[in-house]
């Protein structure tokens, strides 16, 4: 059995993801495990959050996504989404000093509009206060969807076509990227979802065409840097072919190391 230590050792930086995606499945049913309250399990699943944002930090990936709250998950129950808001809005007043300190910048994404005041206005001033930073980029799902993002992507792409600022012949999946929260950034290289559930829950159905997925059947809350580094490992021990042949991806790296 190894240590966690000597797996860490194991890891490549040069093939580490750039961009790690996460969603947080699981809470409620760790709760229930313990006989707890749901809303203990969505604050035992800050904890997590603040181990693995420490983690990809210290390794130097350079984006990581949350999916911390969908469009759907407004049909909750009252009480539980109240709860759920009441947390987002205690974790962006006490963290904000620490994502400074560590260098890493908050990127919302996701149909803002729909948060409480309150906690938009705490999450913009949060936004604010990391915007220099140069470190992680850490990306907070909010109020998100894929469908609703692609829908949005359409709308924008369609305003720019009827301005004149993009022909529809120049309209590539690449530029249509640019229509989309992700702008700027790399899809994800390393999708992880906790709970065993084996589903894409509506979350970057755009970005993750490519994507490695990685299932744990570990429920959120109990997801440490131990398995976050086991993820990371059976990442790199897979080969990524994005539709080309295994030789095409060689010749590839051999004409890369030739350059």
């Amino acid at each position: 059995m190894q240590s966690l230590e000597e797996k860490k050792k194991q890891l490549i930086p040069e093939l580490l993801p750039r961009h790690v995606a996460i969603i947080m499945d699981g809470n409620g049913r760790w709760a229930e495990k313990k006989r707890l309250d749901r809303i203990k399990g969505h604050q035992k699943g800050l904890e997590a959050v603040r181990k693995v944002v420490e983690v990809c930090g210290e390794l130097g990936i350079k984006v990581l996504t949350l999916y911390a709250f969908s469009k759907e998950n407004w049909l909750r129950p009252r009480e539980e989404v109240n709860e759920l808001m009441r947390l987002l809005n205690e974790y962006l007043i006490k963290e904000g000093k620490t994502l400074v300190e560590k260098n890493i910048r908050l990127r919302p994404i996701g149909d803002l509009e729909d948060l409480p005041k309150g906690v938009y206005q705490a999450l913009m001033r949060t936004v604010e206060m990391t915007e220099r930073n140069t470190g992680l980029i850490l990306n907070l799902a909010l109020s998100y969807s894929g469908r609703w993002e692609i829908i949005q992507g359409i709308r924008k792409a369609i305003q720019e076509l009827k301005s004149g600022g993009l022909k529809e012949e120049n309209l590539t999946p690449d530029v249509f990227s640019r229509f989309l929260s992700t702008e700027g950034l790399p899809d994800p290289d390393l999708l992880i979802r906790t709970s065993g559930e084996q589903r894409i829950s509506n979350f970057f159905l755009w970005q993750i065409a490519y994507t490695e997925l990685y299932f744990t059947k570990t429920l959120w809350p109990d997801f440490g840097e131990e398995e976050f580094i086991d993820a990371l490992l059976d990442y790199q021990s897979r080969e990524r072919r994005f539709g080309l042949l295994s030789s095409q991806i060689r010749q590839k790296l051999q004409m890369g190391g030739a350059s």
